[in-house]
């Protein structure tokens, strides 16, 4: 991999959050399956190592994954560190998806805030329509 390549990688990967914790337990068989799997998914990931607690450093945690894993160390900078793996079928399986659907339905929590900011609309043209009417009528008495 070259550097131009490492280093566009790593500009992905500023802006993703952490998937995985390493802690005090280390690397399991479940965190390299979970950590091959979203590699597979993904093929670029950020994982946490928590600096207290983990019995050993970033780095030979990084070697030990990448290792297992198939995947290139992209970068260890203090408890976080960069994968990437390549793969190959991931262009095939977003063809396969279908495009999402428009006017999906709003999630019960959306809706409740959507119909509470209508709601909350509609009282405020109402007091603005009110307080109109009365300065239009007030304004009339007042003249005569």
């Amino acid at each position: 991999m070259t550097g131009k390549e490492r280093a566009q990688l790593r500009a992905q990967a500023n802006g993703l959050e952490p998937l995985f914790q390493i802690g005090k337990g280390g690397i399991s068989d479940a965190l390299v399956a979970q950590t091959a799997d979203a590699l597979r998914k993904r093929e670029l990931i950020k994982l946490k190592v928590l600096l207290e607690s983990a019995p050993e450093s970033p780095r030979e945690f990084a070697d030990k994954l990448a290792e297992a894993t198939g995947s290139e160390v992209i970068q260890v900078i203090g408890g976080s560190i960069v994968f990437y793996k390549e793969n190959p079928d991931k262009d095939k399986e977003e063809t396969k998806k279908k495009p999402a659907k428009k006017g999906k339905p709003l999630s019960k929590v959306k809706a409740k805030r959507a119909l509470a900011a209508k709601r909350e609309a509609e009282e405020k043209k109402r007091k603005k329509d009110f307080y109109a009417k009365k300065r239009v009528y007030g304004s009339k008495n007042s003249t005569k």
